[in-house]
């Protein structure tokens, strides 16, 4: 029976997939299945069939010790013909959409990845996700008789399904090894805050002149209860915040209540993560900056100037 195969390298990603994905599946009258890969396969699969999982093609395989996104496509691919998948879900995180590409040229398939919404219309699967640098959100749907579509983490609210009896089916995998071999891994330091669930952000960039001057930023977070987000050269090329700060497509997709947009331009890497905010407020000294075209209010002027002024009247006002 042709189905709809889910994957996510994550438990928690695939499992707050599967709702949305029963849904689809119920409408597109195919089966629901799940790949589950690497250390205790088995006695994960049970999770999955309380979220409507039918079957679960399993492998402990020793290769999936180690992340290889050729090793999982390879799996993927294999379990999809298996299971006579016509549709294959995943999450687009990195190692997700790394997985969905290799997967989608092995099968032949077309691909979309970063969706937001994905619905069923005159019997075709149609995948949103964001266009125009993120002022915008666009419809696609593929062509190819299989499809792979990777959707943006936690996208889904979660809704109550019918849990099932459900199958496992571990499957004689032929993989080739890896071509890559782990010699260290050393693990990144992570901060315990995260931006995506607070109500107020405020995200700097390199309008920012030096690493000191994040203290005038933290002022301002500090009078409105928010958090600091920043740009990806702010994190990653200058290392002045932790990477888990990125706000944008490399990053966090973040929508909170407000979002001060202070000393960055707006590029479309940018906006991809705050177009979910209720109101964005920015301060450029660049009239044509982008960031004014999505902004909600726009204060031209130079962020050492207006910040400190702005920072003591949100305190005044919020402590009155």
């Amino acid at each position: 029976m042709p189905g709809v195969l889910v994957f996510s390298e994550k438990d928690e990603f695939a499992l707050d997939l599967l709702p949305k994905s029963a849904a689809l599946a119920k409408q597109l009258e195919m089966e629901l299945n799940v790949a589950i890969l690497g250390p205790a396969a088995k006695s994960r699969a049970t999770q999955y069939f309380a979220r409507g999982a039918s079957k679960a093609y399993i492998s402990e395989n020793e290769l999936f010790t180690e992340f290889d996104a050729k090793v999982q496509s390879q799996a993927l691919f294999e379990i999809a013909e298996v299971s006579q998948a016509e549709i294959m879900l995943l999450v687009s995180t990195k190692r997700g959409k790394e997985i969905a590409s290799s997967l989608a040229q092995m099968l032949g398939a077309g691909c979309i990845t970063n969706a937001l919404d994905i619905k069923v219309e005159d019997s075709k699967l149609v995948a949103s996700r964001y266009g125009l640098g993120g002022t915008t959100i666009v419809s696609e749907y593929i062509e190819t008789p299989k499809k792979v579509i990777a959707v943006i983490p936690q996208t889904f609210e979660t809704i109550e399904v019918k849990s099932s009896d459900g199958q496992v089916i571990d499957v004689d995998l032929k993989l080739d090894k890896p071509e890559v071999k782990v010699i260290e891994r050393k693990e990144r330091k992570r901060e315990s805050v995260d931006i995506e669930k607070t109500d107020v952000l405020i995200c700097v960039g390199l309008g920012l002149k030096q690493k000191e001057d994040l203290g005038l930023i933290q002022e301002l977070a500090n009078a409105v209860g928010g958090e600091i987000g920043c740009s990806r050269d702010l994190a990653s090329s200058l290392g002045w915040l932790s990477e888990d700060r990125i706000v944008g497509m490399s990053g966090k997709r973040c929508k909170p209540k407000v979002v001060f947009s202070i000393g960055i331009s707006g590029q479309s890497q940018h906006v991809a993560g705050i177009v979910g905010a209720k109101t964005i407020a920015a301060i450029n000294n660049d009239k044509n900056a982008p960031i004014f075209r999505v902004a909600d209010y726009g204060i031209l002027a130079d962020l050492y100037e207006a910040v400190p002024l702005l920072t003591k009247r949100l305190h005044n006002m919020l402590k009155s």
